[in-house]
């Protein structure tokens, strides 16, 4: 962190930066939203973190809700330069920081 300011700049790309702030998860995003993966969680489940890894949610990582289904689950993320479609329940176990640009 830098300062009073509350901002943290991420080496990650031009302009973003992470807002300091409560953690959240990524199924709190709304569509059009960014983020950065802060860690991935889940309770008794290390099949899940290991996939969600393997599929890019690492920390640091920049994700971007691209749009969501009518019923809200599930949800398509843009993440490492593709998009991958998550159920809520998947998307609550990836803690994450707000983007903003």
């Amino acid at each position: 962190m830098s300062g009073s300011d509350g901002v943290f700049d991420e080496a990650r790309g031009p302009g973003i930066s992470v807002i300091d702030a409560l953690p959240l998860c990524l199924a709190d995003l709304i569509p059009g939203a960014r983020a950065v993966v802060i860690a991935v969680v889940a309770d008794g489940e290390p099949t899940v973190v290991r996939r969600l890894h393997d599929l890019g949610f690492t920390p640091g990582a920049v994700v971007e809700v691209v749009r969501r289904a009518p019923l809200r689950d599930p949800v398509l993320y843009r993440v490492k330069d593709y998009e991958v479609c998550l159920r809520r329940a998947q998307a609550a176990c990836v803690h994450i920081a707000e983007a903003t640009r």
